[in-house]
């Protein structure tokens, strides 16, 4: 059921029938699985649904004009052009509804996301790239409206790279850059930020993009006149129209009943994006909600009866069945045997994703009724066994979470027993888990032999007789090595160009490289990090830069919800290795001494976030994540860039290790675990600490996620018997993550002879100046003086109380 793309003026008549009762039929299952999908959901078959109704016909035009090669990033209504390239079955569609764990079953997500959200597979079931040129391919959905927009202009502009710059590998990727990234919203979804973003960040770096907006006039019951000034996007974007002395957007409008005219429509975009590499945006309107917006609720509460009598007269399908009768491609007659046909072929498909979701839950459903029968004969709680067997066995269409629940509250009953059978039942419960969780929670880092953590540190080799440089030049020479022995990377961001980013660790780099490597983008966090994640989607390796860690609040949402969630989300089938540069921690200012570190390591599980102290360790991880394929974030120290150190002989070639700890300083007395900036303040305080007889152990943590694989940690304080944290994130940030990773995940706690302690910065953003520093975040003497107490609560024969 597909599709064929870019219909031919020379077809045959019958061809053309043939063509146009194809495109008819997969309309029509479309709407079939939305119909019956929503009765799924509403029998509890399914928890919600969410559907493409309405949307069929200009949905088919599109997947016309999508070539092999081009990328869909799009909307959670697109369930018909996924239908029509050939990549969703009918019982792939009811397997997404029921959440099949199964990938083979359901290969959008295995279950992981809700239905309606769509990807291919970019890589095969070992991690390796696929041809991505020989398939028609769709980046993963995600549900925040507007959030699939910044990683669409990665996917466009990734075409442009291909085009443009020499020297890189295209083989999987591309070819001489002739893809296009096609984009799908709602027209609601037009009110956020994200779509104007995008929009302007398209125009100005003209790539290969098509934009279609789904205008139904509404955004769940909310309707147009409240979402859009004039109640339409296309007019108020008339200023983004191309001409002939400005670049801007080839901007087309559609109606969405309009079989033809939409056929037509697409082909034109597409030969535009194609070939000139310009952006376009299709309008396409009039259309209609069948279903309202899900299952969570009715649209005969918000529109009026006329609205609704025009939706049933105009739905898309029913004119494209109107305009095949007219043109004597088929009679009605023809047209109720097909979809009589179609509505068979539908229930017959949902009846076989259910079975085949149901199968593994019924044979684990035998396999626990067994032991529990067995087990309650043996019990002395046979009777409260036997009760919770029968309720049990009562559930004729289990899911997991019954059959391991029920398991789980036998055991209560068998607390002070001993016997085979509960030993059997313990196991079956260990085996269940270890089965049956991975289904739900493999793959949100890298598990393969190409995960960072697998590679083994360089350690940084160094010519004596050189004198120390700046820091920012250890970066400078390391990022030189990168773009020269590595043409599928490039650099971009606010000032990352031209002069050579704010504190001149790319100085020079752009002229060496050109300006589609080393590049200046807009003041434009979000849809910097959508071209770094669409980018990395399609074979590079770019380094999207932040200008400032405060700064990265702006794009935190697309980290969190695609960028984070991409290997999860597709459990292992499509990745986005981007690393994020930026700088962050001590320096003057709310808003240029930003330590949000508490708040970004609670939302961006999924990827590493490296917290080097200086520019040596920082040129080391970047090294290290370009020889293994997962995303990153890497947080340059801000205050380092013209500290000296010692310029490493073998740039490019030194790696720090991801996740594992460096002890600075050995010591006896305390276990003092530190990262950043704020090192060097805890290494003065050591050495002054020293004087009054306090020999302090100081950890580096280097990576905070992952956190000390080795428990590095663990081992340092069970020869201190004391911990102390220090931090410049507020109370309860970054410094409780790690010493709750110390405690419950390491056991340290074993060792303690003291109260573990953290020393973090005030609740609030950091004051401007030099005394605003001092007065916000750790100093020395803070350090000195929170080391000592604990030295003095322990001893205060040796350590007299200091103040």
């Amino acid at each position: 059921m597909q599709t064929k793309s870019n219909t031919k003026k020379d077809l045959s008549f019958d061809d053309f029938k043939n063509e146009v009762l194809n495109d008819y039929n997969i309309a029509v299952t479309s709407r079939e699985c939305s119909l019956l999908g929503r009765r799924e959901v509403l029998t509890g078959k399914a928890k919600f649904g969410i559907f493409g109704d309405g949307k069929e016909v200009p949905q088919l035009a599109m997947a016309k004009a999508f070539n092999n090669g081009d990328f869909r990033s799009g909307y959670y209504r697109d369930q018909t052009f996924m239908m029509a390239i050939g990549e969703l079955t009918i019982q792939q569609f009811f397997s997404g509804l029921y959440a099949n764990t199964d990938l083979d079953q359901e290969p959008m997500s295995a279950g992981r996301q809700m239905g309606g959200h769509f990807a291919t597979h970019s890589l095969d079931a070992d991690g390796n790239w696929k041809n991505l040129t020989k398939q028609k391919n769709s980046s993963a959905d995600i549900s925040p409206t507007a959030g699939q927009m910044p990683r669409l202009l990665g996917l466009a502009q990734a075409s442009k790279i291909y085009r443009n710059v020499k020297g890189i590998d295209t083989t999987n990727f591309s070819v001489n850059g002739n893809e296009i990234a096609w984009g799908t919203i709602g027209n609601a979804s037009t009110s956020e930020g994200l779509f104007f973003e995008t929009i302007n960040a398209a125009g100005v770096l003209q790539v290969p993009m098509i934009i279609s907006v789904w205008d139904d006039e509404y955004g769940i019951s909310v309707h147009a006149k409240h979402q859009t000034t004039k109640e339409n996007i296309s007019e108020i974007l008339k200023g983004f129209q191309r001409d002939k002395n400005n670049n801007g957007y080839e901007i087309l409008r559609v109606k969405g009943w309009d079989y033809a005219n939409l056929i037509a429509t697409y082909e034109e975009a597409s030969k535009i994006a194609r070939e000139e590499h310009v952006p376009v945006l299709i309008h396409v309107n009039e259309l209609t909600q069948p279903q309202g917006h899900s299952t969570s609720g009715s649209h005969e509460r918000y529109k009026d009866r006329d609205r609704l009598n025009w939706e049933a007269e105009n739905d898309c399908n029913l004119k494209m069945r109107h305009w095949i009768i007219d043109n004597n491609i088929a009679t009605d007659e023809e047209l109720q045997v097909i979809e009589k046909n179609i509505k068979k072929q539908v229930r017959d498909a949902k009846k076989a994703a259910w079975s085949s979701y149901l199968k593994p839950m019924l044979s684990e459903k035998e396999e626990l009724l067994f032991l529990l029968k067995n087990v309650a004969k043996s019990s002395s709680n046979k009777v409260f066994i036997e009760k919770l067997a029968n309720d049990f066995e009562a559930i004729t269409e289990p899911h997991r979470k019954d059959s391991v629940s029920t398991a789980r509250k036998v055991l209560r009953y068998l607390i002070a027993e001993n016997s085979t059978e509960k030993q059997q039942l313990l196991d079956w419960i260990d085996a269940f888990f270890a089965k049956v969780q991975p289904l739900y929670s493999s793959d949100l880092y890298n598990d393969r032999s190409t995960a960072a953590i697998h590679i083994k540190e360089v350690k940084p080799t160094y010519d004596t007789s050189k004198d120390p440089v700046d820091g920012r030049v250890v970066l400078r020479e390391n990022f030189d090595y990168i773009f020269s022995n590595h043409p599928e990377t490039l650099v971009f961001g606010e000032d990352a160009g031209a002069i050579g980013d704010v504190n001149q660790g790319l100085e020079g780099l752009q002229e060496k490289y050109g300006d589609l490597r080393v590049a200046d983008a807009g003041i434009r966090e979000a849809t910097i990090l959508g071209q770094g994640i669409g980018m990395a989607m399609r074979g590079l390796r770019p380094i999207a830069e932040i200008q400032y860690l405060d700064y990265i609040l702006y794009a935190l949402q697309i980290i969190s919800d695609d960028l984070a969630t991409l290997r999860y989300r597709t459990k292992g089938r499509q990745k986005a290795p981007l690393i994020i540069r930026t700088r962050g921690h001590r320096l003057e200012g709310i808003w240029h001494s930003g330590s949000q570190m508490g708040g970004v390591l609670n939302l961006v599980r999924g990827i590493h976030v490296l917290v080097p102290r200086n520019m040596t360790k920082a040129a080391g991880f970047y090294n290290t994540l370009l020889e293994s394929d997962e995303p990153a974030l890497i947080i340059e120290c801000l205050n380092g860039y013209r500290l000296k150190e010692p310029l490493p002989s073998n740039i490019g070639q030194f790696k720090t290790p991801i996740g594992v700890v460096e002890t600075v300083k050995e010591g006896t007395d305390i276990t003092l675990v530190s990262y950043g900036s704020t090192l060097r303040i805890v290494q003065q305080a050591a050495k002054e600490l020293a004087e009054v007889g306090i020999d302090a152990e100081i950890i580096d943590v280097q990576s905070l996620l992952p956190f000390d694989l080795n428990h590095d940690i663990a081992k340092s304080v069970a020869k201190t018997n004391r911990l102390m944290v220090i931090d410049e994130d507020v109370p309860g940030g970054a410094s409780a993550y790690i010493l709750d990773q110390i405690l419950n995940t390491q056991n340290a706690f074993q060792y303690l002879d003291s109260q573990p302690k953290t020393l973090a910065a005030k609740p609030h953003r950091p004051a401007y100046g030099t005394d605003g520093d001092y007065f916000s975040k750790p100093s020395t003497e803070d350090v000195f003086e929170a080391i000592y107490a604990v030295m003095h609560e322990a001893n205060p024969n040796d350590f007299p109380k200091l103040r």
